[in-house]
Formats: structure tokens, sequence, C-alpha cells
């Protein structure tokens, strides 16, 4: 064999291949955790924006708040009504985004039909993608749990 051969012998590859694997180690769970806490901005802010739609759609259509999501939905047909307003993205209407799941509850309807309460919650669909429940509901606050469905009773968030 030529002595004059190079290249890199097995143990300076495995050692390469060591140090790759350590710093891997280390930074996938920090990618993890990073991951669930964008995923827990979104849900908060995508809970911002539907309060807000709500309170739009309310004042918009003078019919109190809508009597499901997909009211807040884009239209088919471009032109905005009752049914589809155009006042969220079709991602957020559909229930679920980054990771976490939204759910509306509509108020009881007053004698003339108005639906005067709202409430939403955001709940991780799976421990990877989130931590924390949240909920908001016609006052605009929202509220954070971390062990179960956050209500209305629970720590508004940044408190």
């Amino acid at each position: 064999m030529d002595k004059r051969a190079r290249g890199f012998s097995l143990i300076e590859l495995l050692i390469v291949v060591a140090i790759i694997l350590v710093i891997a180690a280390i930074a996938i769970p920090n990618f993890l955790r990073s991951r669930v806490a964008a995923n827990q901005s979104s849900a908060v802010a995508s809970l911002h924006t539907l309060s807000i739609a709500e309170m739009t759609y309310s004042s918009t259509y003078g019919a109190g708040y809508s009597t499901n999501m997909s009211s807040l939905a884009p239209p088919a047909g471009g032109v905005s009504t009752s049914t589809a307003a155009g006042l969220i993205d079709s991602v957020l209407a559909s229930g679920v985004k980054s990771g976490y799941s939204f759910a509306y509850s509509p108020g009881a309807t007053d004698p003339t039909g108005r639906i005067n309460a709202f409430s939403f919650a955001a709940n991780p669909v799976s421990s990877s993608t989130g931590t924390q429940y949240y909920y908001t509901d016609e006052s605009g606050v929202i509220r954070q749990n971390s062990t179960t469905t956050a209500g209305s009773t629970d720590t508004p968030v940044g408190s």
C-alpha cells in the first residue's frame, strides 16, 4: 500500500460522527421547545384574531355574534355575507392551526334570536405541539391553564 495515500482513518471519521451526535443531542431538545413556544404564541394570537372577528361580525351584521366559526370564514364567491363574513382565514376557520385545535361555543340566543355571548377554547393537539390550554370570550381576555381545558376563571395570559 502506498504510504502517500491521503484520506481519513476510520477513527477520525468516528470522532467526527460522535461530535455531530453530541451537537444534535444538545440542539434538538432546544428546537422542540422553541416549536412548542411558537405554537403557543400562535394559539394566543389566533384567539385574539377570533375575538376581534366576533366583535366585527356583531357590529357589521347587527345580529349578535356568529352561530359557528365557519360564519367568520372567507366567502366562496368573494362577497361577504353573514354566513361567510371573510373575517378570518380558511386555515383558522378549519379549527386546527399550528398544533392547536380551536372550538367555538356560541352563547344562548335571546328572545329575538340574537347571540350575545361566545367563547373560544384552544387546546394543544398533543403534548409535542403545546403544553398550555387557552380560552377567551366576549370580554377579550385570553386565559390559560397548564393542566386542562381553560375556562373563564383561569389566569389571564401574561399575569
